[in-house]
């Protein structure tokens, strides 16, 4: 799996703005991206204005397809007039998938 996260500075009076249209890309890749496995907004918990998407794909190949794609660009198009970023904070491949381990917690 391929996975990354980052962060985006939004201007105050455009977070649900930028909450919107970050929900709506998840919802689209992952219906219609098969390399799409999951597409997390998170709002950073000491700075409102702070959010991440942390977001995995099958393969690198996986992500170029959704970078490439309607979806991604649809996003940009909008949050680039509001937001700052991305920037990057992670990435890379899972060496090993082990989050079942953390179902007991």
């Amino acid at each position: 799996m391929y996975q990354f996260l980052v962060s985006f500075t939004v201007q105050p009076e455009h977070r649900d703005d930028f909450v919107r249209v970050a929900e709506k890309t998840a919802d689209d890749s992952l219906a219609n991206e098969p390399g799409s496995r999951r597409f997390g907004v998170i709002a950073d918990e000491e700075n409102p204005n702070v959010f991440y998407l942390n977001e995995v794909y099958v393969d690198i190949d996986a992500f170029r397809t959704h970078a490439n794609g309607p979806y991604f660009s649809a996003f940009f198009a909008e949050a680039s007039v509001y937001a700052e970023g991305p920037t990057w904070l992670m990435r890379g491949t899972v060496i090993d998938d082990r989050a079942s381990a953390w179902t007991d917690f």
